[in-house]
């Protein structure tokens, strides 16, 4: 009797210490938390988010801030169950932010990949509502990873011109030009180099040239490349720089494009609020979803907004968590929430569409 009553003891005690290590193991999931907001009519650090040169700017008030949200991506069962009852953090399955099969530095890639085209799409949009035609388009270097073979001879900020003497101004023209050759190939690259070259509507930077040997794509032994990210840039008569760092993804550009349209145009558009929202945008001005649309409304929340944009395939989840005070304004178009920012206040404020 007394060595079954030891082994029901050392059983509890293993039971025990098993429950509470297995507190601490890693779980397959993620939790999404209100993040910092940004106003993009401010700046960070001394550093203005939206710089325009070679055009009038108006001053302005108030604020338009984008929303972000923090991840958690390596939680133990302890922490998941913590935040799960957390009614400001939501816990969501890691796969669905972080693609199976994908690292941590192509997922960071792909972000700040996103992030530059959500602003050459922001700008796109904004100009496009006030009129401003596009001059030309140019590709640019995002990143040249160190194993490229185009490492030392490309940096982030170059723009490429030309392919073996023929010009490229697009991706497309860029990936045909470079699948005339074959893997092992030698093939020169001109270039602009400096700090000017991938902002000015005229071609700034140094003008030069590389010669870079191809190799074969990872998923396709046939196909030659340079290893390096690129972009598309569209030029204007004037230059548009967007200056951000530590946000990454698509999900700014909405308020983005409502900032430059804000700076180029007389009066105040915010009328002094504090407005925030998110939404991606396309250079027609689409405003597309996004995630943890919940976690950025509380963060909105947090930094006294009293109005915020939501894009219109987000309303659903957006009113579950909006707390009273905050305006939740429907948006499917830039042109959209240009009009309704322009009635805040006034006699049409309630022909506004709501969530």
């Amino acid at each position: 009797m007394a060595r079954r009553t030891q082994t029901l003891v050392v059983a509890s005690v293993l039971a025990l210490v098993l429950g509470i290590a297995g507190l601490w193991l890693p779980v397959p999931f993620v939790t999404l938390a209100p993040g910092p907001v940004t106003d993009t009519l401010g700046s960070v650090k001394g550093v203005t988010l939206i710089d325009i040169e070679g055009r009038q700017t108006y001053p302005t008030s108030g604020k338009l801030e984008l929303t972000t949200v923090e991840e958690t991506p390596r939680l133990n069962l302890l922490g998941a169950l913590e935040d799960w009852v957390d009614g400001d953090r939501a816990v969501v399955p890691r796969e669905l932010i972080e693609p199976p099969g994908s690292s941590q530095e192509q997922i960071q890639q792909e972000n700040t990949q996103a992030m530059l085209d959500s602003q050459d799409q922001a700008t796109a949009a904004a100009l496009t509502e006030l009129g401003i035609e596009s001059t030309g388009t140019s590709v640019v270097v995002v990143s040249v990873p160190a194993d490229s073979p185009a490492t030392g001879k490309l940096s982030p900020g170059d723009v490429v011109t030309e392919v073996n003497g023929t010009p490229v101004h697009s991706q497309a023209e860029l990936r045909e030009e470079i699948s005339k050759a074959k893997p092992g190939d030698d093939i020169k690259i001109a270039f602009r180099h400096g700090s000017t070259a991938s902002s000015s509507p005229n071609g700034g930077g140094t003008s030069t040239t590389a010669v870079i040997t191809t190799r074969a794509a990872p998923d396709d032994a046939s196909r030659p490349i340079i290893g390096i990210t690129t972009t598309e840039k569209r030029s204007y008569p004037f230059t548009v720089r967007i200056r951000i760092s530590d946000v990454g993804g698509p999900s700014a550009g909405l308020m983005f494009a409502l900032g430059i349209i804000d700076l180029l145009t007389p009066g105040q558009l915010t009328g002094g609020r504090i407005i925030a929202g998110t939404g991606t945008i396309d250079a027609t001005g689409k405003v597309g979803p996004i995630g943890g649309i919940q976690q950025k409304i509380l963060g909105a929340r947090g930094s006294g907004a009293t109005v915020f944009l939501v894009p219109a395939d987000n309303c659903t989840d957006a009113k579950k968590t909006a707390p009273s005070g905050l305006t939740l304004v429907k948006v499917d178009k830039l042109s959209g929430a240009f009009d309704a920012l322009k009635k805040l206040g006034g006699p049409q404020q309630s022909s506004i569409p709501t969530c």
